[in-house]
């Protein structure tokens, strides 16, 4: 968390940040055209913003393209907004919620456990129901499998999709189509792929939710940063995390 506070505290930074809101995934080249500085310049506070996790790189072909990452906005918000009132909090939520913007999302987040262990929060229904706002998936995770995302307080099904990549503890590719609403129905069918990568005695989690179309209805993807933090806390301390999310069904 010093290292978002860090980050965010640099103008030129928080610039950055606004340039990738305003058009999100531009390579290196692309953002040192829109700044007087160099290339070295904005290199280097991209590598801070990376560090801090506000920002994800991500290779495609021969380009490096970055994008931001909404989830560190939510845990500040979590552990302060909530207790603290103060101009600066609210101005830090608005923030965060002028981040979680449409097309390809990543959203990215390190965890406290093994692999193994982040594979079955994310697979075993029961464990899922706890962060992902009561929530449970029944599919028999084989690819090409159908699965179907369900709570029992709603009444019919919330989600439904396809299978495609199962790989433990590493990968999980799945096709995804929100249920919940008329508004999320039209959108049609979206992909959702996690990677797990284990750092020493932690993982990193990457969440990617992309083919979005543009101007997406911000319900498909806006509940991440609640659902990964949730999961955080769950794997970490054996909790759950009361979110907005959570509430929807209690």
């Amino acid at each position: 968390m010093d290292a978002v506070f860090k980050a965010l505290a640099d103008p030129t930074r928080r610039d950055l940040l606004d340039e990738l809101f305003r058009e999100d995934g531009q390579t290196l080249g692309a953002l040192e055209g829109r700044f007087d500085m160099t290339r070295f310049g904005i290199a280097k506070h991209l590598r801070i913003l990376e560090e801090a996790g506000l920002v994800v790189a991500r290779r495609r072909g021969r380009e490096k393209l970055h994008f931001l990452n909404p989830v560190p906005i939510r845990l500040v918000h979590d552990r302060w907004v909530s207790k603290y009132a103060e101009p600066w909090a609210a101005g830090l939520s608005d923030l965060k919620s002028r981040l979680e913007s449409p097309m390809e999302k990543i959203f990215e987040i390190y965890i406290k456990t093994t692999p193994e262990r982040l594979w079955e929060a994310i697979t075993d229904s029961e464990i899922r129901s706890k962060y992902q706002f009561g929530n449970t998936i029944q599919t028999d995770w084989t690819p090409g499998g159908r699965f179907t995302m369900n709570n029992l307080k709603a009444g019919a099904p919330l989600g439904e999709g396809e299978n495609l990549e199962v790989d433990p503890p590493r990968r999980l590719v799945q096709t995804m189509r929100a249920l919940w609403g008329d508004d999320v129905k039209a959108e049609g069918t979206s992909k959702i792929t996690w990677d797990i990568e284990p750092v020493g005695d932690s993982c990193r989690l990457t969440v990617t939710h992309s083919d979005l179309r543009e101007g997406a209805n911000e319900q498909l993807y806006g509940g991440w940063p609640m659902i990964l933090s949730g999961l955080k806390t769950w794997l970490e301390t054996g909790e759950k995390l009361t979110t907005p999310g959570s509430l929807m069904y209690t």
